[in-house]
């Protein structure tokens, strides 16, 4: 793995100083959360390798990522969310979980066949969520199909992952990547580690997958950023392209997720964002990168967070709810001919910015 790990400060590499600001910013939130709620819940449906499946997704409020202590990712602002103190306890993680079956039974006409929880950091790191409350969780959702659980690479291990594959549930690491390109991670995005800590990672879940019992699978879905801060509109897409190509290639990585960048409150985004140096992705780059990957050895999906909004990934707001319904409709078919189906005037401004943009702080168009 990459040194110094996410304990420290990368002094003298450039980390320093964006974590310096990114300290800064932060320390503005000034709100506070329950650690007995959990930060969000919803039921939705998911692409996965056996299919489409119902999903449970819950962001369990914690004491935060640990990165995001030291100054953090320029664009994330799951932090500002996190409770104060920075350790949430057993019994509090618990309540959580009740809060989130309560909602699924509620709102579901039956147990959701997948399982998506997130942390807003690692929920691997033991600093975040204890080993006590892992394996209790993991046999909270025992007699589900798939579990999907969110971390950066450094806390991937076959034992952590056994604690879900040993009641015989496939279970997916989820990890922030961002993008396979080392010096975009960690110049736009600020990111400490390195793509062959990523590899490792898959490395790991693909020993944890011929160790599982029966017919449990274990693997890895990455987690792509179209568009981090400092680039223009067609490098963000060329980037994008060859980082879903070189994620589909590793071994034990099975799915990319392509999450076009919002602007997040508490972030070095959103102070580029007030200063005019910052536009979110096009919903039409959002689409390209989808059609020129769709042969790749893996399910390539995209969910566009606040699509339609100046913060998000947006168009001109006449065709955004088309082109993110097209998105969503990709996702689960995984059939790029869903793309001729939505046409706008602005798509030939979007053409113009790919080719003209030059500079990522006077972006062509808002």
């Amino acid at each position: 793995m990459s040194h110094p790990t996410p304990d420290v400060y990368e002094q003298g590499k450039g980390m320093d100083a964006h974590n310096q600001v990114m300290r800064e910013i932060r320390s503005r939130k000034e709100a506070s959360y329950d650690p007995h709620e959990p930060t969000r819940v919803w039921l939705d449906e998911d692409n996965t390798p056996n299919g489409v499946k119902r999903s449970l997704t819950i962001i369990l409020n914690t004491g935060g990522c640990r990165w995001a202590r030291a100054g953090g990712c320029t664009m994330c602002g799951y932090v500002a969310e996190s409770v104060d103190g920075g350790s949430v306890s057993h019994e509090a993680l618990m309540d959580q979980i009740d809060v989130c079956l309560a909602h699924e039974a509620e709102n579901g006409d039956e147990p959701a066949e997948l399982i998506k929880i997130y942390t807003s950091g690692s929920f691997l790191d033991e600093r975040e969520v204890g080993a006590e409350s892992r394996r209790a969780i993991a046999d909270t959702f025992a007699d589900r199909e798939r579990m999907v659980v969110e971390s950066l690479p450094d806390f991937v291990d076959r034992e952590k992952i056994a604690d879900f594959t040993r009641h015989g549930v496939d279970t997916d690491v989820a990890i922030g990547l961002e993008t396979a390109t080392d010096r975009v991670r960690h110049d736009c995005v600020n990111k400490y580690f390195d793509f062959a800590d990523f590899e490792a990672a898959c490395a790991e879940a693909a020993a944890a997958d011929e160790e599982a019992a029966g017919d449990a699978d274990a693997g890895i879905k990455a987690y792509l950023l179209m568009k981090p801060p400092f680039l223009t509109e067609s490098e963000a897409v060329a980037d994008m392209i060859s980082s879903v190509e070189r994620c589909a290639a590793v071994e034990g990585c099975h799915t990319v997720s392509m999450n076009p960048c919002n602007v997040q409150r508490y972030t070095m985004v959103d102070d580029l964002y007030f200063e005019d140096g910052y536009r979110p992705p096009w919903l039409w780059s959002v689409a390209h990168v989808l059609r020129e990957t769709v042969d790749v050895d893996a399910i390539v999906v995209s969910d566009p967070v606040g699509h339609g909004s100046d913060r998000g990934p947006h168009n001109c707001q006449e065709c955004d709810d088309l082109v993110q319904k097209a998105i969503k409709d990709f996702d689960l078919r995984q059939d790029p001919s869903v793309f001729e189906q939505v046409s706008c005037d602005c798509e030939l401004t979007w053409e113009a910015v790919m080719e003209r943009e030059r500079s990522f702080n006077q972006p062509l168009t808002r």
